[in-house]
């Protein structure tokens, strides 16, 4: 009788130390998103080399906005809504950089083709000359 006495509180032992293991795990809150911070803040330094800052003033406010949310997050340990926010904060500065580039390509394509009328023009003129 002493042997199953003993025995029995083992696995309701077990048992809270198995529930108790699981609350502290479900409490526990994950880590910050160092990773993702690092991510935007290239992203936005990257946006500002491509001069992002006259070309996409709005997209570039917005992605640090976005960061400086997720910081704020962090700090109010809310590591969730901190990831979310650093990835938001990238997806703005890559988009800035995109309508950067774009911006400048459009800029080049037209002084193509101010610079191709101009020199159909010159051809005009020349081959009227010459008749």
């Amino acid at each position: 009788m002493n042997a199953n006495s003993r025995a029995q509180p083992r696995p309701l032992l077990l048992a809270a130390g198995l529930t108790g293991a699981l609350l502290l795990a479900a409490c526990a809150s994950p880590p910050p998103p160092t990773a993702n911070l690092k991510l935007a803040q290239q992203a936005i330094a990257t946006a500002e080399q491509n001069e992002a800052g006259r070309y996409a003033p709005g997209e570039l406010a917005e992605a640090r906005t976005q960061l400086a949310s997720a910081n704020t997050a962090v700090s109010e340990k809310k590591m969730v809504t901190a990831k979310q926010l650093a990835e938001e904060s990238t997806a703005a500065a890559e988009f800035a950089s995109a309508k950067t580039a774009d911006a400048k390509a459009n800029a080049v394509n037209d002084e193509m083709r101010q610079s191709t009328a101009t020199l159909v023009q010159e051809m005009q003129r020349n081959a009227g000359a010459q008749q």
